[in-house]
């Protein structure tokens, strides 16, 4: 799945390409992946220019003259940006035709993703965007350890919760927890003040480096064709040996979640 870095290099690239670009005609070819009415949706949006695209955790804002639509990519969602003539494949669902013949398609093997129409102005205190808690850039330390202090839950599964810390998925949080030391089955009542500072500062880091390597591709994600190269720094998802200790990788399911982390050189508390 797609977390912050990689949606944040989608956006990136996005950005280079279809800003100003006003849509002649919009094909939606999967209904289900437009939250609501799909007619509405392109009723809505024909004949509007793209002016700037936004980005609030997992999610991307494209911005419109008059109005804006979210779009969660899920498991497998991308975009291509391709020339009109271009022959559609089997799994792009939803297709942008800008005036000046290029287009912007939505492709989506599990077809998990959505897009949904949502107002220009007040789409960041509207749902669904309105429950996700802060990005780590913006994470209050004392607000933080407040939401998970008292917790039974363990700390991956608290990384993984977009109301407490939004942008955060499974690669990373595996690879917070490794960098923090901590196992990640920890519950989170056994975190301090100080550990949940040094929590967050961990997760922008690693996030910042994830961005700097244009995200980390595993499996299908690309952004427009570019690939990220992140994952030839990951210490512990999907390695089989330590980096720090020589140790062999634990692989194991955290709350139905593929958890990858070194039992020597993590270790739980509680």
């Amino acid at each position: 799945m797609p977390e912050l870095p990689e949606v944040e290099t989608v956006r990136q690239t996005l950005k280079n390409f279809i800003i100003g670009k006003t849509i002649k005609e919009i094909q939606v070819y999967y209904d289900p992946i437009v939250t609501g009415d799909s007619d509405h949706f392109a009723n809505t949006l024909t004949g509007q220019t793209i002016c700037d695209i936004d980005r609030i955790g997992k999610y991307l804002i494209f911005i419109l003259d008059r109005d804006a639509f979210i779009s969660h990519l899920r498991m497998e969602g991308k975009y291509n940006i391709v020339d009109a003539s271009t022959p559609l494949n089997k799994h792009e669902h939803l297709s942008f035709i800008f005036r000046d013949g290029s287009e912007l398609r939505y492709q989506d093997t599990r077809k998990f993703g959505r897009l949904e129409l949502v107002n220009k102005d007040t789409y960041r205190q509207d749902l669904p965007l309105a429950k996700l808690g802060p990005e780590p850039w913006d994470a209050d330390p004392e607000t933080i350890y407040a939401k998970i202090h008292k917790s039974n839950l363990p700390i991956k599964t608290l990384l993984l919760d977009q109301t407490i810390m939004t942008g955060i998925g499974n690669i990373y949080a595996n690879e917070i927890c490794f960098t923090l030391k901590i196992d990640p089955r920890t519950p989170g009542k056994r975190l301090s003040k100080r550990r949940v500072a040094e929590l967050i500062t961990i997760s922008r880091e690693i996030l910042e480096q994830a961005i700097a390597q244009g995200g980390t591709t595993i499996h299908s994600f690309d952004a427009n064709g570019i690939t990220g190269l992140f994952q030839l720094q990951l210490n512990v998802h999907t390695q089989k040996i330590c980096p720090i200790c020589q140790g062999t990788i634990t692989k194991e399911m955290v709350r139905g979640r593929g958890t990858y982390y070194c039992k020597t050189c993590q270790k739980k508390k509680g």
